[in-house]
């Protein structure tokens, strides 16, 4: 079925998602974001949650680098809550997890954030506090290096979100409790016979828990397939996706249908391209996916699919009048994730050659009918989980015994991947790396921001069920 001509029209017309608000110069002023309680409409009905946006009414920033990072942060909301810069190194003080990097921001509090960045990309901020991010309490953050591209390229950023009508402390408490549609370790393999949106979805074969939390939809910039984002696009003219997902437990596969694009930078960091119609892009990593269209007209879909699931989100690129088709929100069964394209990434960023200090193993471990992850065998939260001396450099060696794919995210560092098993690799630049069940991944970081750090699974029912603890540095508390 066709969309209708007003339906067609609502597209982004700019060369990106949202204006570029601040500049290079020194005397720019300070973007200022509001933390926002919404109502978005999701499949026709309402749906209150989180948001963030700027000056213009859009959502995050979209600014160019120059050496300091800057923001203004107002919280209006009734709720406390906190932003962590994903993809950024701030001093502690600025990394925006509770209890760690400092107290929370009050309802109706306003802070300002600045601090020393020299690192271009495609990033995120969210909320660090409790379940906000399942409510939608995150925003892109895109860095530029210059205001204009190097590229001739149009540059569209696409964030991912995996949604549930459900109040997500419910979700959490039948997680815990063993029981309940969304207890993961006890669903069927196959639906039940019902008309219950929350009974299930149907899970793919093998031992491994493919995700535990069942979903109402899948988001692409707030937007279902009923009603997706239309970009216009030029025939003949070049793409670049910054795809951000943002999905509180819901690993993603990006397919590119009929188009062929070129990966080139994972996590904000240049990656040596690979080409392919279809990336896998595991939670709080961001993609970047250039994309060439054919000449004349056309309607192409980009599709974001949930691993494990058959629901999907995903965009449209048209160019000229192409007519669009109605895509369904649910598709195929998607398989797991898996490390293939990750041992064939190369970074492109050079980094200083120095010998390895120590090696740590951090086993991901839990995950019973109880509920409870954690790491090394306990659940972990706050306990540091190794130290570490300024100036060296560490490798980690993480181990998955669960039966669910863990993505790592370590604060205020970048790391490279070295290795996938025994298997040593010159592998990408990340801070969001996925341990997929009984794999090995080792990470290489520099201890080079002193400070005790949050490293803990981006799953987010997860991480507030015990995966997640701290690296310390030795003069750290």
């Amino acid at each position: 079925m066709a969309l209708s001509r007003r339906d067609v029209l609502r597209f982004s017309a700019a060369a990106t998602c949202f204006p570029v608000l601040a500049s290079s110069r020194a005397n720019a002023a300070t973007p200022r974001l509001r933390i926002t309680s919404r109502t978005l409409d999701v499949k026709g009905k309402a749906a209150s949650v989180f948001g963030i946006v700027n000056d213009l009414g859009q959502p995050g920033l979209n600014t160019v680098l120059s050496g300091l990072f800057k923001a203004t942060v107002t919280n209006d909301t009734s709720e406390a809550t906190l932003l962590h810069w994903h993809g950024l190194t701030p001093p502690l003080a600025m990394d925006g997890v509770p209890m760690l990097s400092g107290p929370a921001m009050d309802a109706g509090e306003t802070r300002n954030y600045s601090f020393a960045n020299r690192e271009a990309g495609t990033h995120w901020m969210h909320s660090h506090m409790g379940l906000q991010e399942q409510r939608l309490l995150a925003a892109p953050l895109v860095i530029r290096e210059t205001a204009t591209p190097g590229e001739d390229e149009q540059d569209h950023v696409v964030m991912l979100h995996d949604f549930t009508f459900r109040d997500p402390h419910d979700i959490l408490s039948e997680l815990q409790g063993g029981g309940g549609a969304h207890a993961g370790h006890a669903m069927p393999k196959d639906p039940p016979k019902t008309d219950d949106p929350h009974a299930g979805h149907k899970m793919a074969e093998g031992p491994a828990m493919l995700n535990d939390i069942v979903y109402d939809a899948m988001l692409a910039n707030d937007r279902t397939l009923d009603d997706p984002e239309v970009v216009q696009v030029e025939p003949s003219g070049q793409v670049r996706l910054r795809i951000i997902n943002a999905a509180a437990a819901s690993n993603m596969w990006i397919e590119l249908g009929n188009l062929t694009g070129q990966l080139i930078a994972v996590d904000g960091k240049s990656v040596k391209p690979i080409a392919g119609s279809r990336f896998p892009l595991a939670i709080a990593q961001r993609a970047d996916v250039r994309v060439k269209l054919p000449s004349g007209s056309g309607a192409f879909p980009v599709l974001f699919q949930a691993e494990g699931s058959d629901l999907q989100a995903g965009i449209i690129l048209r160019s000229r009048d192409a007519a669009i088709s109605r895509i369904s929100d649910r598709g195929a069964i998607q398989p797991a994730l898996d490390l293939s394209l990750e041992a064939q990434l190369e970074s492109l960023v050079v980094t200083r050659e120095e010998g390895v200090s120590r090696t740590e193993m951090l086993m991901l471990t839990g995950g019973g009918a109880d509920y409870q992850w954690g790491l090394n065998g306990k659940p972990s939260m706050h306990d540091v989980l190794f130290r570490v001396r300024q100036g060296e450099r560490y490798e980690v060696m993480m181990h998955n015994m669960t039966s669910m794919a863990h993505p790592m995210h370590m604060h205020g560092h970048y790391f490279r991947v070295v290795a996938i098993g025994n298997r040593r690799i010159k592998g990408a630049v990340r801070d969001t790396v996925l341990v997929p069940v009984g794999e090995t991944v080792t990470i290489q970081f520099d201890a080079d921001n002193p400070g005790t750090w949050a490293f803990h699974c981006h799953h987010l029912y997860h991480m507030n069920s015990g995966m997640m603890g701290t690296l310390a540095y030795s003069d750290a508390a």
